[in-house]
C-alpha cells in the first residue's frame, strides 16, 4: 500500500472507532479523537500544486492559449466554413444576391474550386438568408424533361431537406417553405413546411437528364426552379439565374487567418446552440464575439495563422492514418466518401458528446451530404487511398485501373481524380478531370470489353481518351456509381485497385 492509501486508510479507522464507542465512553474521554497523517512530511498541504521542482514549458501563456483555442475552433467549425465559403464566393466573386440561382449550363470544370464536387451532372446552387423571413422553393416535378437530385442545407451544413424522387417532395415538386428560427407565423396551406435550426440556408442540387435528353435539356430544366421570400409569393419577382461555367468560384477554405474572418462572418449571425458556448466563450479571446467586429490582437493574428496551417497538416495526417482504416472491401483500397456517424447521420451528435474530429473529418473531404445513408444508398462514392499493394499514391507517378464491361449501376459510372491536398479539381491544358459511361465509346476498349484508365502527368502513347492528367499533384481518385445495384451496396462486386504503370 502506497504512503497516501496508508494514511487514508489510518483516517477512516480512527474515524469508524470513534463512531463505536459508546455514550458512557464519550462522557468519560473528555479530549476530541485528533486524526493525523494528511500532511507531508515537509510540512506542504497534499496537492494544490505541481510537483516539487516542475517548471512551466510554456514560454508565452498569451499566445498558448490563443493558439490551443484557435486550433480546436477549426475543428470544430469545420461544417460550417465549408458552407459558408460556397456563399461568400457567391456574393463577392459571382456577384450573387440571396434567391438568386446558380445554374450551370455544362458540367463543372476545374473553375468550379470545390470540394470533391461532380463533373458528370451540371451543379444548380442557390442561398437565402431567413432573417428577412420565411423563404419559398418551387421545384418542378421529375418526369420525361428530367429530375433534380440533392440537399438543403442550414449555416451548419447539416441537411434540412433532400430533394428529388428520394426527398421530401417525392420527385412531385411542389413548394418549400423554409421558415427561421423559432418562427411562430402562419404556415400557409400547400407548402412543405421546413423549419430551419439557423438563418442562412444553401442548396446544392444536381439536374439528371431523363433518358434520350441532353446537358442542354438538363441545363433548361434546371431554370424551372423559383425562390423568394414568402412575402413576395403573391407577386414572385423575376427569377435570376446565373452561370458560372466559365468563371472562377473559388469555393475552398482558407487556411491561414482569414479561416476566423469567415468563422465570425458566420458566429455572429446564428443562434449559438447550448452545445456551443463554451467554444463561444473561447472564441472572444481571438476577437470573435457576437454583436461585437472582428479585432483580433496581433497576438491572435499568429496564433490564428499558425493553428489554421497546423489543423490542414493534421487533418491530412489523419487520413492517411485513420482513414485507410477503413476500406470498403477488406482486400481492396477503397474508402467510402461518406462518412457517417453511428447514427448513419452526419451529425456526430451522441447523448453524452459531439465527435469534433469526426465530424471535422467529413466536412473537410466532402459537401452537402444527405440527412441520412440506407444500408443500400441509391449512389456510392469509393475514393482510392492507395495503389494494389496499400502504398499511398503519389505525385509524379502513372497509375492504372481496370473498370470492368458490366459496372453494378443503373445509371452511370464515373471517375474523377481530385488534388489529395484540396479535394479539388486538378487545372491542367485539358482541364479534364473525370471519365465516365458516356466516354467509353470514344476510348481504347480491350478485348473483354473492359476499359483501362490512366491517372497521372503524362499519358501513355495512344491512349490518350482512357487518361485524366494530374499536372503534378498527389491524386486522390473517386469512383461514383451513380444508381448502385445490389452486388455493389452488398458487396459482391468488387472495384479492381489501381496499379503504378513502371518502364
Amino acid at each position: 500500500m502506497d504512503r497516501r492509501n496508508f494514511l487514508l486508510a489510518s483516517a477512516a479507522t480512527a474515524v469508524a472507532s470513534a463512531v463505536t464507542l459508546s455514550a458512557s465512553e464519550v462522557q468519560a474521554d473528555t479530549e476530541p479523537v485528533k486524526l493525523t497523517g494528511a500532511a507531508g512530511a515537509d510540512g506542504e498541504p497534499l496537492g494544490g500544486q505541481p510537483p516539487a521542482g516542475a517548471k512551466t514549458s510554456i514560454k508565452d501563456f498569451d499566445y498558448e492559449v490563443k493558439y490551443h483555442r484557435a486550433f480546436e475552433a477549426i475543428l470544430w467549425n469545420m461544417p460550417a466554413i465549408a458552407i459558408y465559403t460556397f456563399r461568400r464566393a457567391a456574393f463577392e466573386t459571382l456577384g450573387l444576391k440571396d434567391n438568386d440561382i446558380i445554374t450551370y449550363s455544362r458540367p463543372a470544370t476545374p473553375l468550379l474550386e470545390a470540394i470533391t464536387a461532380n463533373s458528370t451532372t451540371p451543379y444548380i446552387s442557390a442561398f437565402s438568408d431567413l432573417r428577412q423571413g420565411p423563404v419559398v422553393l418551387e421545384l418542378p416535378a421529375a418526369g420525361p424533361d428530367g429530375s433534380l437530385y440533392g440537399q438543403v442545407v442550414d449555416a451548419w451544413q447539416f441537411t434540412i431537406a433532400d430533394v428529388g424522387p428520394s426527398g421530401l417532395d417525392k420527385g412531385k415538386g411542389g413548394k418549400i417553405l423554409f421558415t427561421p428560427p423559432g418562427y411562430t407565423g402562419t404556415v400557409p396551406s400547400g407548402y412543405i413546411h421546413v423549419p430551419s435550426p439557423n438563418y442562412r440556408i444553401a442548396f446544392a442540387f444536381r439536374s439528371v437528364p431523363a433518358a434520350g435528353k441532353s446537358a442542354d435539356d438538363a441545363y433548361r430544366y434546371s431554370q424551372k426552379l423559383r425562390m423568394y421570400y414568402l412575402s413576395e409569393a403573391s407577386n414572385p419577382p423575376r427569377q435570376k439565374f446565373v452561370d458560372p461555367a466559365n468563371v472562377r468560384y473559388p469555393t475552398l477554405p482558407f487556411y491561414d487567418e482569414r479561416h476566423f474572418a469567415d468563422m465570425h462572418e458566420i458566429m455572429t449571425v446564428e443562434p449559438v446552440k447550448e452545445q456551443d458556448k463554451v467554444m463561444m466563450g473561447m472564441l472572444t479571446s481571438l476577437g470573435i464575439e457576437k454583436g461585437k467586429p472582428f479585432a483580433p490582437d496581433d497576438t491572435a493574428k499568429r496564433a490564428m495563422r499558425q493553428a489554421a496551417i497546423d489543423a490542414w497538416f493534421y487533418l491530412q495526417w489523419w487520413f492517411d492514418t485513420e482513414m485507410v482504416k477503413r476500406v470498403f472491401w477488406p482486400d481492396r483500397q477503397y474508402v467510402s466518401l461518406m462518412q457517417t456517424d453511428k447514427n448513419h447521420t452526419f451529425t456526430f451528435t451522441y447523448p453524452d458528446r459531439i465527435d469534433i474530429t469526426e465530424r471535422a473529418a467529413e466536412y473537410f473531404w466532402c459537401t452537402y451530404m444527405p440527412k441520412e445513408i440506407t444500408a443500400s444508398p441509391a449512389n456510392q462514392y469509393l475514393m482510392a487511398m492507395g495503389d494494389k499493394s496499400g502504398k499511398p499514391l503519389e505525385a509524379g507517378r502513372l497509375y492504372k485501373v481496370d473498370v470492368p464491361p458490366n459496372m453494378p449501376v443503373k445509371q452511370f459510372w464515373a471517375l474523377t481524380v481530385y488534388d489529395r491536398a484540396t479535394f479539388s479539381f486538378i487545372y491542367s491544358d485539358s482541364n479534364r478531370t473525370t471519365l465516365s459511361t458516356y466516354d467509353v465509346d470514344k476510348m481504347k476498349k480491350n478485348a473483354d470489353g473492359s476499359v483501362t484508365l490512366y491517372v497521372g502527368p503524362k499519358a501513355p502513347a495512344g491512349l490518350e481518351a482512357n487518361w485524366i492528367p494530374t499536372s503534378g499533384k498527389r491524386p486522390l481518385p473517386a469512383f461514383r456509381f451513380y444508381g448502385a445495384k445490389d452486388e455493389l451496396n452488398q458487396k459482391t462486386f468488387k472495384m479492381p485497385d489501381f496499379e503504378e504503370v513502371t518502364g
